[in-house]
């Protein structure tokens, strides 16, 4: 079963930067009710999209400087990075239909 894995400031780029494929983080704390509300559409979309996409968390409080780095200013966000380089952003707990289909869309 797949899980998203953890992301932080010290290993940004080689697991998202340096990843050639898409990728996706959802950007979070602790704090966050709207966070906690998504966060089990992402545990989903990592299973679902296992081989495929690489799904990761970054908490924004124990993170700040990637969180900065990608002018994080609301969260949740899920940003999407294909190749390395920053492709799109989702801000809000969104269904999980509009994640699919932002996904879908970078898959191709």
């Amino acid at each position: 079963m797949a899980a998203p894995i953890e992301i932080s400031d010290d290993v940004f780029d080689d697991e998202i930067g340096a990843y050639q494929g898409l990728a996706v983080v959802d950007f979070w704390a602790t704090w966050c009710g709207p966070c906690h509300m998504i966060a089990p559409v992402i545990e989903q979309l990592a299973e679902e999209y296992d081989g495929k996409v690489k799904v990761g968390k970054l908490d924004v409080d124990a993170n700040q400087r990637t969180a900065m780095r990608f002018n994080v200013r609301s969260i949740p966000a899920v940003l999407l990075f294909k190749d390395g380089e920053l492709v799109d952003t989702v801000l809000g707990a969104v269904p999980k239909a509009h994640l699919v289909e932002k996904i879908e869309a970078h898959l191709e």
